[in-house]
This record gives C-alpha cells, structure tokens and sequence, in this order.
C-alpha cells in the first residue's frame, strides 16, 4: 500500500496556530542586545558548561555569532576530545557530550566525526546516560533531536538506546504530584523546564507525554509566585526563570500573554530581568554580573525572540537542513524528485532527517504541496 499524501489543510492549520506572538518588549529587547553584545566579545569559548557551550549555542541561534568565535570554540573542542582520546567525554555524564553535540550542531560541524570520535555513540547506551539520573535522558534526547540524529547500533551495550525508552524513562522519572527534579520528589522549576523542553517536540503526537507535560505546566502554575518566580529549593533565581521560558516557547507558549503564567501582573520575563545588571545577569538581585546566570538567561531569550519570529525552537536545529534537499547531498535537483516519488511508492526508506526536509508528518506521510513545491523549485533552477 502507498504511502498516503496529508492533507494542506492541516498544514495551514498547524502554521495559523504558529504565528507569533507579540515582540520582546523594548526593555527586554534592548537587554537582549547589550548581553549579546557583551557576549559577542568574550574570549573564544572553551568546553564546559560556563564560558562554553551555552553562549555558543544561545550567540548562534540568535544569529550573532561570529565565523571567528565558532571557529576558535570548534577548534577547542578537537583539542578537547582529542586529548581525551576516547567519544566518552566523561565516564558518568551523558551530559558532557550531549552539550557539545548541541553546540557542535549550531555551527555546523559534524559530531560523527570529531578528531576521529563520533560523539553519538556514548549515547547509544542507555545505562550510561541513567547514571545521571533523569538529567542524562532528558539532554540525550534533545542532543538526539537537535538535528535528527539517528542513534548508532552499538551492539556491545547492554541496552541499547532508542527514542522511545528515553521518552519512557522520563516519564517515569515524574515526581508523584506531578513534574520533574532530580530526586523525584516535587516540581523542580529547573528540571521541570529541562523536561519539557525534551518532550516538547512529542507534545502533539504521544498522547502520554501530553498528558505528563500537561499535568507538569499546571503544577508549575499553581507554584508560581507572586513576583512571576518558579522557586526551586525554597527561592526564585534567574535560571529558574530561564529553564521555564525556555520550555514554555518550546510549547509555543509565551509566558508574558498565557494568563497560567502570569501571577500579580507578574510573569518569568519579568522576574528575569530582576536580575539585570551591567552586561547581563546576576544570579541573586544583591550580587554582580555572574556568566552562568547571564548564559542561561541570554539564551532563554534567545528562544522567546524565535518563537516571536516563528522559527523552529532553541534545540530544534533542523532549520539548518537545505531546503529540498531530499538525498542530503548538498544539492536540489530531479534525484531528490526521484527520491520521494520512491518514497511515497513504498520503494525506499528515509531516515529521519529525510523525513524532516520532506516535512513528514507523525505517520510519515508526505503532504502533497512538499512535492509540488520541490518540483517547481527544481524547473525554476
């Protein structure tokens, strides 16, 4: 049976319920621009979680960063693994690879082959990433998904990892009431956030998740407080804020209009910028500029900014895959056009960053537009 067309209509549908919400207000958005130009002049980023990855990853996805800061970073990185000698980045944290494959994946590098390691393959076992708790899980599958990696068969390890146990493994790691922390016992805004933003591209199409993300968004409502905080262990922080913005523009949700999220007159953004200082944020509102606040907090605007924009998410970086661009050859033409009528023919397989260039939909049908619009471009070439 051939693969069945989807209709525009959804399509259409799916772009109204997309279309952006109001801009950065000016305050905001002058804030976005000073940090960013804060940023924009610090010393080439190295591996690790401050003065690394994050800046990289929020200065690229804001469109600001220079070919020279990309470049030095890429180059500390191969110092990096290189001297490691080994695509495990850390014996325990998952966490350590998924990042700089994140960072990797925003500059257009190739983490399968990093000094000679490919950086997917740690995250091939399950086991390995558990070590961390839910927090391994949960960044593999946003490393994974960034650019729709498929995961290598490592057929050493015990359990082998797929999308779906890692889905299923955060699922069960809820907390009893309802959301995320790392010990399984409340609604963490951090980890919360985190979550969400690993689920977030599940959200329409797996009922379960759904469900959890849900029931998670209203406990994070019914604890906000008054001021527009998420408080984790009994205080509001900018990275709280931060995690929570971040997760709910993966939701297309913007927390300054979403009446669940807006305490007092009060919202996260606003929170957020409680903790403004001179070139970006502090992480207590009576201490000075700190980098991992100021990381954090830039690229969580950096997602509201491309929400607003109607741009894929933070993490979503298959923007970055060439338009009509079928077999992934760095080309459009007729073989691409072969490529999916083959496809819709039930003569060849695509892999998942296929299936995104051809935007598939969750049953991996084709909307027939894709293929009208393919064929134009190639005759107007």
């Amino acid at each position: 049976m051939k693969r069945r067309f989807t209709s525009g209509i959804i399509a259409l549908a799916l772009m109204l319920s997309f279309i952006p919400a109001e801009a950065l207000s000016e305050s905001v958005n002058e804030k976005f621009l000073s940090t960013a130009a804060y940023l924009q002049q610090l010393p080439t980023p190295n591996v690790g979680s401050i003065g690394g990855e994050w800046m990289i990853i929020g200065l690229q996805r804001a469109g600001m960063l220079s070919d020279e800061m990309a470049e030095g970073y890429y180059q500390n990185v191969l110092k990096t693994v290189s001297e490691n000698g080994s695509a495990k980045l850390h014996r325990s944290k998952s966490t350590e690879n998924a990042r700089v494959i994140l960072a990797l994946t925003a500059i257009g590098k190739d983490v399968t082959d990093v000094a000679g390691y490919n950086l997917l393959e740690p995250l091939a076992d399950l086991n390995y990433i558990k070590k961390q708790g839910v927090n391994g899980p949960v960044w593999t599958l946003i490393a994974l998904d960034s650019l729709a990696y498929d995961i290598p068969h490592m057929p050493d390890v015990k359990v082998q990892t797929t999308r779906e146990l890692l889905i299923q493994t955060i699922l069960d790691s809820r907390s009893p009431g309802g959301g995320w922390d790392i010990a399984g016992k409340y609604a963490d805004p951090d980890m919360s956030g985190m979550a969400i933003q690993s689920l977030a591209p599940y959200y329409q199409t797996n009922l379960d998740v759904k469900a959890a993300v849900d029931s998670a968004l209203l406990v994070l409502s019914e604890n906000q407080q008054s001021d527009g905080s998420f408080n984790s262990l009994n205080a509001g922080s900018p990275e709280s804020s931060a995690q929570m913005i971040t997760a709910l523009a993966a939701l297309h949700i913007h927390p300054e209009t979403d009446s669940r999220f807006i305490k007092n007159g009060n919202s996260a953004i606003s929170h957020l910028m409680k903790f403004s200082v001179q070139n970006g944020f502090a992480h207590t509102v009576v201490e000075a500029y700190n980098q991992m606040s100021t990381e954090q907090s830039f690229y969580a605007l950096t997602a509201l900014r491309r929400m607003e924009e109607g741009k894929t998410s933070l993490y979503d970086m298959c923007d970055m895959l060439m338009e009509y661009d079928v077999n992934l050859d760095g080309k459009v033409n007729i073989i691409d056009a072969t490529a999916v009528q083959r496809y819709i023919a039930e003569l060849e397989e695509f892999s998942l960053r296929q299936l995104k260039v051809i935007h598939a939909d969750s049953g991996k049908a084709v909307d027939v537009t894709f293929v009208t619009k393919l064929q134009n471009y190639i005759a107007e070439q």
